[in-house]
């Protein structure tokens, strides 16, 4: 069964063509919300100037109403001077003399506004565009209702008291109907809107709410409304309208609740695409790491395999050596490096499958491998092991590919001073961790190579494959769960590199 192989050029291109498709679908959203918002903004402005010219209409029916309502109580007052000086004649007085005809007119011609006049005892004297029924001679009752709605207007002739209790006229009445239906009908076009326009209706100081729509009621609440009102302040110029009772008020709105919130909907899009961006990196890093994994694994199984052989071959040509005595102190060497190339075939089969990890004294096995490199070193690279002071740090590691992290780091170093320098071991440990570090005097790195040098395929030799580091990681924070860095770098200086390993 091949294995699917993820070509870089295939992904960059995917990469490339997503990345266009994204700023394309972005540019065109863009453009979409800004159009519906430009339609829903002249919306609302068409809506706020048709309720302005609405609010203008109610005022001038509010004016007209006044004004009516003026224009009767001068004529009731008219009416009122015209019947005192009617009542002020004496029974002979001819009320068809000039001089008292301009008043008997104006009585007469009041044939709108309902009026019955009463002696101090509210016995009807008379009464006018009202019919009371036989039985009515005193003003009680139901007719007393009637006109008690308003104060009557009293006045005295020849020392007798009389009351004129009036009524509003039905045209009147039906007049204030109207107004009044002009008012409410327009607060109901205004809180229950077309254009689903948050509004809401307040009182001249702008605190008291009358009537609302399209709102949540939760902003309306005694501990919200102030900051509520202060926000559509802040959106629109509030339009004044006039109110029943002879006062005016004020509407506030804002923008549409659907076109504020689209405002947002490219952040949205953004944040989907940088998550579904994410998951695939996700999905591609671990396609990655699994190809490397196989690489690993079979690249240390074949190595592994391939030593194997020559190995057990040159064991039995060693023993057969053995047989000639001159021969003995050559197959002794020969037998140290055929351990030598023992220990390398299970450090390689150890990574070829899970390693398992034992409890170990850590300590005799930085020494040992100090001891083995200090040997085989050049005379000019200087060892110094601080680790020695220390008797016991139990660890749970692999010893083979622990030793061989140790043999990588020490070449490394080696290396990195051009074999003249010193190589310091030290470590420190607390209740969870053990902390080993490896020190040089070599050239140094800057800040940008300290995750570099971690990466596989990455060196700055001539000569090298780039993977000894990178063996380390592996070996360090996928087999023992633990942690290495470069703890600090100077150019020309040195460079510290600790091991993290848990208890």
């Amino acid at each position: 069964m091949k294995r699917f192989i993820l070509n870089p050029k295939v992904l960059w291109y995917s990469l490339i063509v997503g990345f266009s498709i994204f700023l394309f679908s972005l540019w065109e959203i863009n453009n979409v919300i800004k159009r519906l918002k430009d339609e829903e903004i002249k919306q609302v402005e068409i809506w706020a100037k048709a309720v302005s010219r609405k609010a203008d209409m109610v005022k001038e029916t509010k004016e007209f109403y006044d004004k009516t309502l003026e224009v009767e109580q001068i004529k009731l007052q008219r009416f009122v001077e015209a019947y005192k000086i009617i009542l002020s004649q004496d029974e002979n007085a001819d009320l068809t003399s000039s001089n008292l005809q301009f008043y008997t007119k104006i009585i007469m011609d009041n044939k709108t506004i309902p009026v019955i006049i009463t002696d101090e005892f509210n016995n009807i004297q008379f009464y006018q565009n009202v019919v009371p029924e036989p039985q009515e001679k005193v003003l009680v009752g139901d007719l007393y209702k009637r006109f008690s709605h308003n104060k009557p207007l009293e006045y005295e002739v020849y020392g007798m008291k009389f009351k004129l209790y009036y009524t509003e006229s039905n045209v009147f009445s039906n007049l204030r109907k109207v107004t009044d239906e002009v008012m409410y009908s327009f607060l109901s076009d205004v809180t229950n809107n077309g254009v689903s326009v948050p509004v809401i209706i307040t009182d001249s100081a702008k605190r008291k709410v009358f009537a609302c729509g399209n709102i949540d009621s939760s902003l309306l609440k005694a501990d919200k409304i102030e900051a509520t009102i202060n926000n559509m302040l802040d959106d629109n110029t509030p339009i004044r309208i006039s109110l029943p009772g002879k006062q005016y008020g004020y509407i506030l709105y804002q923008k549409n609740k659907t076109i504020s919130l689209l405002r947002y909907f490219p952040l949205v899009y953004i944040f989907f695409f940088v998550l579904f961006g994410s998951l695939i990196y996700l999905v591609l890093r671990t396609i990655r790491s699994s190809e490397q994994n196989h690489l690993w694994v079979g690249m240390s199984k074949e190595t592994a395999h391939q030593l194997g052989t020559p190995i057990s071959s040159l064991t039995a040509w060693i023993e057969l050596l053995r047989a000639t005595p001159e021969n003995v102190s050559t197959c002794e060497e020969m037998d140290k490096d055929i351990q030598r190339l023992s220990i390398i075939t299970q450090r390689f089969s150890q990574i070829g499958s899970r390693p398992t990890l034992k409890p170990q004294n850590i300590i005799p096995i930085i020494n040992n491998m100090v001891n083995y490199f200090s040997l085989r070193s050049p005379k000019k690279v200087v060892y110094i092991n601080t680790v020695e002071n220390y008797n016991e740090v139990v660890v749970p590691v692999n010893q083979f590919l622990i030793e061989w992290t140790l043999e990588n780091l020490f070449k490394n170093a080696i290396d990195a001073m051009e074999g003249n320098g010193n190589i310091v071991i030290s470590m420190e440990e607390n209740e969870k961790r053990v902390f080993i570090d490896v020190s040089d005097t070599g050239k140094g790195m800057s800040k940008s190579m300290f995750k570099k040098i971690f990466h596989p395929g990455f060196t700055t030799k001539k000569r090298g494959w780039g993977l000894g580091l990178s063996l380390v990681k592996r070996i360090v924070e996928e087999y023992h769960r633990g942690k290495i860095y470069v703890k600090n770098s100077t150019i020309n200086v040195g460079t510290t590199i600790r091991l993290e390993l848990n208890k």
